[in-house]
């Protein structure tokens, strides 16, 4: 079973990293795919109620990949973490299938909450890097987090979420490939542009109304003689 993941997680990897090129190298230089081996191993030992051992695993892994995985964290299938230096993932956090993650993402807690205190990434999520996931939110499938983005909330399905707080900007889209984390929407600059045009309007209507005043004037003072 074990082996059959891994040589899942090894075709994972050539799906969504353009930079694999060999087995090898995948097997010798993908600091995701030894965090996640490990990290199994731990959380199984975790299910067996074998004290220590599992967070000395999670420790040796953070010190090795730089990736720091709890072993409570529950992950789904086909998950890849690119890169993968500064990620964390809490304890309690539930991971689906299917998700990707870039470096500097911290699906973390709030607080000293006891109990869910970690997000829930559904399945076909994208985190894109340095991003905050932070507490017992849930985050709906074929979501993507934009890079930098704090997200506190709930998002639902086939959304976009960005900016700090997480805003969510589109919703209901188009899915887009996994690696398109960058092609999102700025709500900023959509706004701002839309302020620019709304204020274009109304110079336009302001110089139409002052023109016309100008002339009414002309006319009265033409009128009486002045």
């Amino acid at each position: 079973m074990y082996l059959t993941r891994i040589e899942e997680d090894i075709k994972t990897i050539y799906e969504k990293d353009p930079a694999a090129t060999n087995i090898l190298e995948v097997i010798c230089c993908y600091p995701g795919l030894h965090a996640l081996v490990l990290h199994r191993i731990a959380h199984k030992l975790r299910k067996w109620r074998v004290p220590f051992i599992p967070r000395l695993i999670s420790g040796f892994s953070r010190f090795v990949t730089g990736i720091e995985i709890h072993p409570g964290a529950t992950i789904g299938r086909k998950f890849f973490i690119d890169h993968g230096m500064g990620v964390v993932i809490g304890e309690t956090t539930v991971i689906g299938n299917n998700v990707l993650v870039y470096q500097g993402v911290t699906l973390g807690g709030t607080g000293k909450e006891s109990g869910k205190r970690h997000p829930t990434l559904k399945d076909n999520v994208v985190v894109g890097s340095g991003a905050k996931v932070l507490g017992n939110i849930t985050i709906g499938n074929n979501v993507r987090v934009g890079a930098g983005s704090v997200v506190i909330n709930d998002v639902p399905d086939d959304s976009t979420v960005v900016g700090i707080p997480g805003r969510i900007v589109m919703h209901k889209s188009q899915k887009a490939h996994q690696l398109q984390h960058n092609v999102i929407p700025d709500p900023i600059k959509d706004a701002l542009s839309t302020l620019t045009y709304e204020i274009k309007d109304l110079k336009k209507i302001v110089k139409k109304e002052a023109g016309m005043v100008e002339n009414e004037a002309e006319e009265f003072n033409h009128g009486a003689g002045i």
